[in-house]
């Protein structure tokens, strides 16, 4: 079931600056469980090119938050993000998916189940227009599954590309990983 949110009563992380905020639409929509919201959440982000001496730890990292029962939060669109949702998927614990569009017109069969079970939400704050990834959509997104976050783990950021320079504007935030 597609849902309305209202922007304004999602709680966002407290140094999310109002920048960040301002740049969002007031109204997102939604698929599968919105309490998912309420939760302690973990962003994950990690920049298309990975160094391959990294996916390992990366891949560990996934699995001890399945483990734990850690919700993550991520757009998991670069191929390392991917895997790692594939890795979650596995547990039993909430994952919000948050893409850099407008919410699919179907649901990937992996996440159906997921869905089904209350511990998957897919959250989109751009219109229906927005149909395809662009870098700026993406830039977008990666600032609210930063705002939205209760931690940030950066599995890889390549020096200077568009994920680090989203990650400068969040000054103070805490990050985990290398």
């Amino acid at each position: 079931m597609n849902h309305e949110v209202n922007a304004n009563r999602v709680k966002f992380h407290p140094q999310a600056s109002s920048l960040i905020i301002h740049n969002l639409s007031l109204q997102a929509t939604s698929l599968g469980n919105l309490g998912l919201l309420s939760v302690s959440k973990t962003a994950l982000f990690c920049s298309a090119r990975c160094p391959g001496k990294e996916i390992l730890r990366i891949y560990d990292q996934a699995a001890k938050w399945r483990d734990e029962g850690r919700c993550v939060i991520s757009g998991f669109h670069s191929p390392v993000e991917k895997e790692c949702l594939r890795i979650l998927f596995r547990g039993s614990q909430p994952i919000i998916i948050c893409p850099a569009r407008a919410l699919p017109k179907r649901i990937p069969t992996e996440w159906r189940e997921p869905m089904a079970k209350g511990r998957l939400l897919i959250l989109s704050f751009f219109s229906k227009a927005e149909t395809r990834v662009t870098a700026e959509l993406a830039d977008r997104r990666n600032e609210l599954v930063a705002a939205l976050a209760d931690d940030i783990f950066v599995a890889h950021a390549t020096p200077n590309g568009r994920l680090a320079q989203t990650l400068r504007k969040l000054p103070g935030w805490v990050f985990t990983g290398p």
